[in-house]
């Protein structure tokens, strides 16, 4: 045994073994770490197998084991990042609707559920739905025969749905109507488009809106690009990705793609293991290397989103303008389990050409809570783009232009949220055949006078943050014993908050109007209707224009001169005002 640890020992002293030292090494080193690893994963699985078997043989109650596991499982992946999750068999079909393509069979159509009974709350142009003459606000009565009385949203959204030309008789009640009327439709595949809205929007400016990455959205891309620079003779673009969560990674490269030359880096992934980490490169020629280019964010574009704004932004090919990104910069991958599950895995982070990853909050180091918190600002790292612009990771895309966001009011979200909105366009769409066309149309001083009336015959209220924090002052002061003390000036508070209350519906008449005839609007054109309408109080989209119309200042921000050479040194001020302005809700 001597002899062999002697030769052993010659063998790692000798000069010429020294890079075969190094390499078993290694072996060595990972094989053990193999070993630790694997017999960590034996020892867990055989750890809850056996509180799994103990719970389910002794507990008082009887236990559903399905329900059992499923907690188990999304307790164990919630606890380490919002994006890592378990999907059971039942919620497959859901899961690919919301990741991969939101194709089914149906009519076109979305409901709501009030006063327990189940209507139309928004119809889809050139589907089933529409065809028919159904229309936002009619009453759903029966589906084939089948009552709706009792049923949920789900249930009868199942019902609803069925194979591609299938028929369904749907009774419908429709608003001012005394009798039901019953529609025969066949089932059509519906599918929702990537770019909900293309067309020019100011001097030879085109204007494609993004809302998701799924599948063939790089194509849909393509096409109203092309149809814009056939059609309208465009000679720049704004990019819309506000509000784009996101979606498939390889169709963000492709989007860039289009607009950047053959060979570019877009983005790269960097995982644990090297069978995670990637670099994605432009592939193909381009459609336009060079035309004028401002991509639109705010604090909803996220992950995909993220890649295009973010590659655009580092390679200096565009500009970005709005609000901070979400700051989503991890990448998922889904795996089949056993009995048609799915687990959806972060698998690796992403980078941007500059070598940035934008991933805002750190769900590695939680605090003492347990709540994952943003990364500090002391690890914030700066990095260069293509000309030498200075950006920062950690933070989400800062725009190269900042844009302030609005918020709506309070009166705005009760309005909304007790339907005193949707219905007003239910019933101003009873009494009129037709209106002008979305980009002319406004509400006029006697239609917002018949607002007013119908939601005061109705008795709208609402209570404010002002009247919540007034009220939990009460309650504490009675607790302590101090509200006699403070009672004359809580009365003249309360009071003060009851008069601003009853001036709301006057004095935010402006935003008000606003959302009444986007509503009105939806009743005659759609969703094409709802975005044009938007147009003319959209600071962002104004401002994009602004920008692709002012040459000089276009070029500033690519070649980084003045204020633009440093984007995001000042992101935690806009942060501050983004967080101040929150207490609203945006428009």
């Amino acid at each position: 045994m001597m002899n062999v640890m002697n030769k052993i020992g010659v063998f790692f002293r000798s000069p010429k073994r020294l890079f075969l030292t190094a390499g078993i090494g290694a072996a060595l080193f990972f094989s053990f770490k193999a070993v630790d690893e694997q017999f960590e994963i034996t020892k867990n699985l055989d750890i809850f197998a056996g509180i799994y078997r103990e719970v389910n043989l002794n507990y008082v109650d009887e236990v559903q084991s399905a329900r059992l596991i499923g907690t188990a499982a999304n307790a164990m992946m919630s606890s380490l990042d919002p994006y890592t999750e378990y999907v059971p068999e039942d919620d497959v079909e859901d899961f690919k609707m919301n990741y991969v393509s939101n194709e089914y069979g149906g009519i076109g159509a979305l409901i709501l559920q009030k006063d327990n009974k189940t209507f139309v709350s928004e119809v889809y142009e050139n589907f089933p739905a529409q065809k028919a003459d159904i229309r936002a606000g009619d009453e759903l009565l029966s589906i084939n025969s089948i009552s709706l009385a009792g049923k949920t949203n789900q249930e009868v959204s199942d019902l609803l749905k069925g194979q591609k030309n299938s028929n369904i008789i749907i009774k419908i009640l429709r608003p001012g109507d005394s009798k039901p009327i019953d529609k025969k439709l066949l089932r059509e595949d519906i599918k929702f488009p990537n770019v909900s809205y293309s067309g020019a929007v100011g001097e030879r400016i085109g204007y494609i809106k993004l809302d998701r990455f799924l599948e063939g959205s790089a194509l849909e891309v393509k096409n109203a690009f092309l149809n814009l620079k056939k059609r309208d003779k465009i000679s720049s673009l704004i990019l819309d990705l506000r509000g784009n969560g996101g979606g498939i990674l390889q169709e963000a490269v492709k989007i860039v793609n289009y607009f950047v030359p053959k060979g570019e880096t877009v983005v790269s992934q960097k995982g644990r293991g090297e069978q995670n980490n990637y670099v994605y490169h432009a592939g193909s020629i381009p459609l336009d290397s060079t035309i004028p280019l401002v991509v639109l964010v705010d604090d909803g574009t996220a992950s995909a989103s993220e890649i295009v704004a973010g590659a655009v932004q580092d390679l200096d090919r565009g500009a970005v303008v709005g609000q901070s990104s979400f700051g989503k910069g991890l990448v998922q991958q889904t795996f089949k389990l056993p009995y048609n599950t799915l687990a959806k895995v972060t698998i690796a982070k992403y980078y941007t050409p500059s070598g940035r990853c934008i991933q805002k909050i750190d769900y590695l180091h939680k605090n003492s809570r347990g709540q994952a918190e943003n990364i500090a600002d002391s690890l914030i790292t700066e990095f260069r783009t293509k000309n030498g612009r200075v950006v920062y990771d950690g933070r989400g895309i800062t725009p190269d232009v900042y844009v302030k966001p609005y918020y709506f009011s309070s009166v705005i979200a009760a309005l909304v949220e007790d339907n005193f909105i949707f219905d007003y366009g239910t019933y101003y769409r009873q009494k009129n055949n037709g209106i002008k066309n979305p980009k002319e149309y406004r509400l006029k001083p006697d239609d917002y006078d018949n607002f007013v009336r119908y939601v005061t015959e109705r008795h709208f209220s609402f209570t404010t943050k002002s009247d919540n924090v007034l009220n939990d002052l009460e309650r504490v002061a009675k607790k302590e014993k101090y509200f006699d003390q403070i009672q004359a000036q809580y009365e003249v508070l309360k009071s003060k908050t009851k008069q601003n209350r009853d001036d709301d519906l006057k004095q935010f008449k402006p935003e008000i109007s606003q959302v009444l005839e986007n509503e009105i609007i939806s009743r005659y054109y759609y969703q094409r209707g709802r975005i044009e309408a938007s147009f003319k109080y959209d600071t962002e989209l104004k401002e994009a224009i602004k920008v692709l119309s002012q040459k000089e200042q276009y070029a500033n921000i690519l070649k980084g001169a003045g204020d633009y050479k440093i984007i995001g040194k000042n992101s935690a001020q806009l942060r501050t005002a983004d967080v101040k302005m929150s207490a609203g809700n945006k428009r």
